[in-house]
């Protein structure tokens, strides 16, 4: 089993520089006061914001910095990661996503991802 089955994310890559990544979290997902834990919402953004970057170029995205701002505690239920690339260079991408939960913004992040340059 792989870190993403693990976390039991849910990931729906687009073909457009965008991504959505979806986790029903549930006991195992929450803090000690019974918040989805940083971490969770951080791995949302991640995985989300590297899959956008995978759409746009093929190669294996490496996280380069992620800034996340959380904004309200993540709940118990459904939780969405959204992402879209802002910027794509020859080897630096710049991405910026969210994570949704009831229609509020529980986190939002830019990041800045390395991808190799294409062979050919």
């Amino acid at each position: 089993m792989g870190f993403r089955e693990h976390v039991a994310l849910q990931v729906e890559p687009q073909d457009d520089g965008t991504s959505a990544v979806v986790v029903d979290a549930g006991e195992e997902h929450l803090n000690p006061r019974g918040s989805v834990h940083g971490g969770v919402l951080a791995t949302i953004i991640d995985v989300a914001m590297g899959t956008a970057v995978g759409t746009t170029g093929g190669e294996a995205p490496v996280t380069v910095s992620l800034s996340v701002t959380y904004l309200e505690p993540g709940r118990p239920g459904r939780l969405e990661g959204r992402a879209r690339v802002r910027k794509r260079g020859k080897r630096l991408v710049v991405v910026e996503a969210e994570v949704v939960q009831d229609g509020d913004v529980v986190a939002d992040a830019l990041g800045t991802f390395a991808v190799r340059p294409s062979d050919g």
